[in-house]
């Protein structure tokens, strides 16, 4: 079956930086677009980063850019989201999301990012 797990997530300081990590397992991960999305306390699951099959295409959230860089490596069937210049209101759970995979897409379990001095 489908599987999403997520993993990186941890405890940094502001202006730190942090690697997600999302291993795919279960489709042809090499032919879909992958989102991280992140939940914070309170507030709406959010787009932070999409990227397309091959790679060739990324776009992000305006309260990302030029921050956090989206990758794959379709050979090690992994998705990837390089945090810089963390910030504290980055602090969110953060998903990864297949959103073609099936009928109604398919979301990781979230990893915890918490951004505090």
């Amino acid at each position: 079956q489908v599987q999403l797990v997520e993993s990186g997530g941890g405890l940094v300081q502001p202006g730190g930086s942090l690697r997600l990590s999302c291993a795919a397992s279960g489709f042809t991960f090499s032919s879909y677009r992958m989102n991280w999305y992140r939940q914070a306390p309170g507030q709406e699951r959010e787009l932070v980063a999409d990227i397309t099959s091959n790679g060739g295409v990324t776009k992000y959230a305006d309260s990302v850019k030029g921050r956090f860089t989206i990758s794959r490596d379709n050979a090690k069937n992994t998705v990837y989201l390089q945090m810089n210049s963390l910030k504290p209101e980055d602090t969110a759970v953060y998903y990864c999301y297949a959103p073609y995979v099936g009928s109604n897409g398919y979301w990781g379990q979230g990893t915890q990012v918490t951004v505090s001095s």
